[in-house]
């Protein structure tokens, strides 16, 4: 479940799971985002989100979405998903991983 982060309202559910040996994040139906300038999306060890891990511009603020991770990044080296502000630096929220 995402909590939101920086004054953001971020809700709804994650998941993410291999396929066909692939990592996919997906977004379900009930995901919300409040809204923020250039929203991106990424993984993060506790509060510290990695950069390098900024892969894809967050397709809507709300509803169901894919995202294929690029090979490059580790998935299960990290223990939380997070929809970040790339123009301010700022994480916009975030759902701790299992």
């Amino acid at each position: 479940m995402f909590f939101g982060q920086s004054n953001h309202v971020t809700t709804g559910k994650v998941t993410v799971k291999e396929e066909n040996g692939r990592t996919i994040v997906i977004l379900h139906g009930d995901f919300s985002l409040d809204g923020a300038p250039d929203p991106t999306v990424g993984f993060s060890n506790g509060d510290k989100f990695d950069t390098k891990t900024d892969f894809a511009k967050l397709k809507s603020l709300k509803g169901e979405q894919r995202y294929e991770v690029p090979a490059g990044i580790v998935a299960s080296n990290y223990d939380t998903f997070t929809v970040w502000c790339r123009k301010f630096a700022v994480p916009l929220g975030s759902a701790r991983l299992k």
